[in-house]
């Protein structure tokens, strides 16, 4: 049986996954802040929801990361677990 870092480091060597990969961790770096925000709040995704006008459903597809918030929807998310949004650019490989 192969193990998953023997897998990755394999799948790894191929540019079009490296790629892939790079764009799935950024995305998933988001959806971890949102989750930590919520919780630091000591909040529900219920208890969000409300403040967000949403559903629960909603909250957690987007903490799931199930869809591409916009910037207003990740700004009202900040605001309601009293953060901020802060959007950068960085050149790759920096």
């Amino acid at each position: 049986m192969t193990k998953l870092g023997d897998l990755k480091s394999r799948l790894m060597e191929d540019p079009q996954f490296r790629e892939e990969y790079a764009r799935a961790e950024e995305e998933y770096a988001l959806v971890e802040q949102l989750v930590r925000a919520r919780t630091a709040a000591k909040l529900t995704q219920a208890e969000l929801a409300r403040r967000l006008g949403t559903t629960q459903s909603a909250v957690a597809r987007l903490e799931g990361g199930r869809v591409s918030p916009s910037i207003a929807t990740l700004r009202r998310y900040a605001k309601a677990t009293g953060t901020r949004l802060m959007v950068g650019l960085q050149r790759v490989g920096e």
